[in-house]
């Protein structure tokens, strides 16, 4: 199910499944220009950063992000075609990729509030239904999603922790959980590692994120 998909760096994910798509580009290497469609779960430096999308954008691709960004995307130049801008609890459909939103927010935290419309996605490619969660904590809306493969931070203090997202998948029972957003700019890169020992045995955890430690 993570065939033609990795994770770079925090929460920077790219899927390579027909369209090459990635989900908060964050820390990218190289110009690659190569992205038929952004998505981005909410303005922050670490999920909303104009430097990597330079780094991937090419000059047909589509970006989609919540609604409070789209005055700086239009700053950037981006032509309003190009442009989808999404609420939560939607369902979406760009570049025949369908997809859902997800509101993604703090529970006890102030940093990423509800009211400010941030998401999550849920998008089918290929049968396949992947949770990207954006920040968030455990919600009643996200206790709520069925997915296939569930990508969830990890790290603590600005999301739930591990053990916290442990909690989560073995609520909504994906077939595989990734963890992310740990072991960079917040949280142990060990946290990966905990956050295995506590998901129960019938879900699959992504290795090959853990080892890297991101």
């Amino acid at each position: 199910m993570l065939e033609n998909v990795e994770v770079l760096c925090h929460s920077s994910i790219r899927f390579s499944k027909g369209n090459t798509i990635y989900f908060d580009p964050f820390k990218i290497e190289t110009n690659y220009n190569d992205a038929d469609v952004i998505f981005i779960t909410h303005d922050h430096y670490d999920h909303y950063s104009e430097e990597d999308i330079g780094k991937i954008v090419k000059e047909d691709t589509v970006i989609v992000i919540p609604e409070d960004l789209r005055t700086k995307v239009l700053k950037k130049g981006w032509k309003e075609e190009n442009i989808i801008t999404v609420i939560p609890n939607k369902s979406y459909t760009v570049k025949n990729i369908e997809f859902q939103t997800v509101p993604a927010y703090n529970i006890n935290k102030q940093f990423h509030p509800k009211e400010n419309n941030w998401v999550g996605y849920l998008v089918n490619m290929e049968g396949i239904t992947y949770y990207i969660s954006g920040d968030t904590d455990i919600t009643k809306e996200n206790k709520k999603v069925k997915c296939d493969v569930a990508f969830v931070p990890v790290g603590g203090t600005y999301t739930m922790d591990y053990k916290e997202a442990a909690e989560l998948i073995n609520e909504i029972k994906p077939k595989v959980a990734v963890p992310t957003h740990y072991g960079s700019i917040i949280g142990s890169k060990k946290d990966g590692a905990k956050f295995a020992k506590l998901v129960d045995a019938d879900i699959v955890v992504d290795k090959v994120k853990m080892e890297r430690g991101k």
